[in-house]
């Protein structure tokens, strides 16, 4: 059987994007990042619109593998970036033979460059790339939703994944990534409630993954 994920055209803008994002990093300006956390979210996308940001490889990897095994017919990503996380649930789909991604992006320079990755990689039919705050992009989605990454701003997830809750499916799995944030705090204290209708574990991905269940 075929992996989508090791086909040599999905692993080459892998790579591609990895090698770049790597790069930025040895490069990345930390006090200009830090002038702009009393920003607002659209204000901070637009002016990191060349920073990548992305999740780590084997964060990658086990997105795939919660994609592949849940199945889910509908996707949801907040947070595209350059599409690195985008590529790796795509090709879940993909390989699923059903299913659509819909990733949500704020900068207008990284969705272009999101769309172009992914057609490249031969991934475009299966993912859809949202511009604007998803609060209001992804407002009119049906459900239900079956897995949701939340990988963009760290304040805005626990209202993003609010606004998703009434469309969840029995089951759905929750993704936020860089839990070591402190700004994570309140989102994890939400989901970790097991009142609030989550059964939540943290998995040691680079800066941690929360995989919470809609119970």
């Amino acid at each position: 059987m075929t992996i989508t994920l090791h086909e040599p055209r999905v692993r080459s803008v892998l790579d591609r994007l990895f090698g770049a994002a790597a790069s930025d990093d040895d490069h990345f300006d930390a006090p200009a990042w830090g002038d702009l956390r009393s920003a607002g979210a659209q204000e901070r996308a637009d002016a990191l619109a060349g920073v990548y940001m992305p999740i780590s490889a084997r964060g990658g990897d086990l997105l795939y593998g919660l994609a592949r095994a849940s199945r889910p017919d509908t996707v949801v990503e907040f947070g595209t970036s350059f599409g690195i996380s985008t590529l790796y649930l795509a090709a879940a789909v993909a390989d699923n033979g059903k299913g659509h991604v819909y990733g949500t992006e704020m900068s207008e320079a990284k969705v272009a460059t999101a769309r172009k990755n992914l057609d490249e990689a031969g991934l475009g039919g299966v993912a859809t790339i949202l511009p604007g705050d998803a609060r209001r992009t992804l407002a009119d989605l049906k459900g239900p939703i079956g897995l949701v990454l939340l990988d963009g701003w760290k304040e805005l997830c626990l209202p993003v994944l609010r606004d998703l809750e009434s469309r969840l499916a029995p089951g759905a799995l929750v993704v936020a990534d860089d839990i070591d944030q402190g700004s994570m705090a309140d989102y994890l204290a939400y989901v970790r409630e097991p009142a609030n209708g989550y059964v939540s574990v943290a998995f040691p991905v680079e800066d941690g993954m929360e995989i919470s269940c809609r119970a």
